[in-house]
């Protein structure tokens, strides 16, 4: 007899192809810099806090028109709407948290059909971004926080979860999750993850046949 699951999933080189945040900084001329940056934090080798206000720095003075230009050039990642109908089917719930940002993760949630999402939210002031978030960070104990909390309030235990991520800043989430599940992964999570795919989202169906 299959169990409810929870998945929970990363959202950038995840859920999507694409580091929003790259995106964004397409628009403020400021890509190369951010891509460095990104992809050293998502090594581990540098804070993602530190990393996020750093990349955000770049975007001050940026129209917030560059919201719906990012989301209208996101790529799917392979694989997740077959991911989360067979989630759905087992009567099962699908979340994302995302050191990301809810300004492009809301219309997607909305795409999606997923039934939880938490990301960062960028300052708007007259119309242009100032460089700076608003509220708490989404950093690793805050996406194990809300692995945890979707699933009390999902009444599914956590023998019942599965965590999916590529970066450092997913293995808090991914070691609470009874499955920690690498996508495309960086070497320092590629080494703890309990399972590792690449490419197709939907390979990690069968795994929910094992949760209990």
């Amino acid at each position: 007899m299959s169990v409810t699951p929870l998945v929970v999933l990363d959202c950038d080189s995840t859920t999507i192809q694409d580091e929003v945040i790259e995106l964004l900084a397409d628009a403020a001329g400021t890509r190369e810099l951010v891509a460095e940056v990104t992809e050293r934090a998502m090594r581990g080798e540098i804070d993602f806090s530190e990393s996020l206000i750093e990349r955000v720095a770049t975007l001050r003075g940026t129209p917030e028109s560059v919201f719906a230009e990012a989301y209208a050039r996101v790529r799917l990642s392979p694989g997740i709407r077959e991911l989360i109908a067979a989630v759905h089917e087992r009567g099962g719930k699908v979340g994302v948290v995302s050191g990301g940002f809810h300004e492009v993760l809301d219309p997607l949630a909305k795409d999606l059909g997923l039934d939880f999402w938490r990301a960062n939210r960028l300052e708007v002031v007259d119309g242009e971004l100032t460089g700076r978030t608003v509220g708490p960070i989404i950093h690793a104990e805050a996406k194990a926080v809300a692995l945890t909390e979707w699933a009390e309030e999902s009444e599914i235990p956590l023998s019942a979860t599965v965590a999916i991520g590529d970066g450092a800043n997913d293995l808090k989430m991914m070691a609470v999750a009874a499955i920690g599940v690498g996508f495309n992964a960086k070497p320092i999570v590629t080494e703890q993850a309990d399972v590792s795919i690449e490419h197709d989202l939907a390979l990690a169906i069968p795994l929910l046949d094992r949760l209990s």
